[in-house]
């Protein structure tokens, strides 16, 4: 893997030290902070005027950047059906692992969790050296943004970082699954 680009150590430093920031996912524009840090992820569910008990989705660009959140199933069957979709746009509810943030499991004993296929959040994750949080960019109750002027006019100076790019070829949010059972929790879009 090359070095990143002077622009994406800017981010990297900006989300160590605790910034938040957006950028374009499959589906819809995305914000994000690293998941482990609690004030970072309050910061991030104020500026969206969301409950702290929602919880929120990370992203990662592959397993070894989610190893310390998740608890696979004990079943090989049901790992295989995760694996399956990964990389993609599927995130799985699995159970969180010990010690996360409330703040980002909404204090459940469960985590949603994507390995993503889309280059700019591999190359951000990568840069980050980290999986993200993912939460659609928007205010609570709003329409996802769909195009990067949208998060500027939303989010303004407010965020600390702003990666452009395209979005993936999905046409909203990301299907959710129960990583226990299969069931489909959200579908996508």
């Amino acid at each position: 893997m090359r070095s990143p680009s002077p622009a994406l150590r800017r981010v990297r430093a900006q989300i160590h030290a605790g910034g938040v920031g957006a950028y374009p996912t499959e589906g819809v524009w995305g914000l994000g902070c690293d998941p482990l840090d609690s004030d970072a992820i309050a910061r991030l569910i104020r500026l969206k005027g969301r409950g702290a008990d929602k919880g929120l989705i990370v992203i990662a660009a592959g397993i070894d950047q989610i190893q310390g959140l998740v608890q696979w199933p004990a079943s090989d069957s049901r790992r295989a059906a995760i694996l399956a979709t990964w990389p993609g746009p599927v995130t799985w509810v699995m159970r969180a692992a010990e010690g996360l943030p409330d703040l980002l499991t909404g204090g459940r004993r469960t985590i949603a969790v994507r390995i993503t296929r889309h280059p700019p959040v591999i190359n951000l994750c990568h840069a980050a050296g980290s999986a993200l949080v993912s939460t659609s960019a928007n205010r609570s109750g709003k329409p996802a943004c769909r195009r990067g002027w949208q998060v500027q006019r939303c989010f303004g100076r407010q965020l600390d970082w702003f990666v452009p790019g395209p979005l993936g070829g999905q046409r909203g949010p990301s299907e959710i699954r129960d990583a226990d059972s299969g069931r489909v929790l959200r579908a996508g879009a």
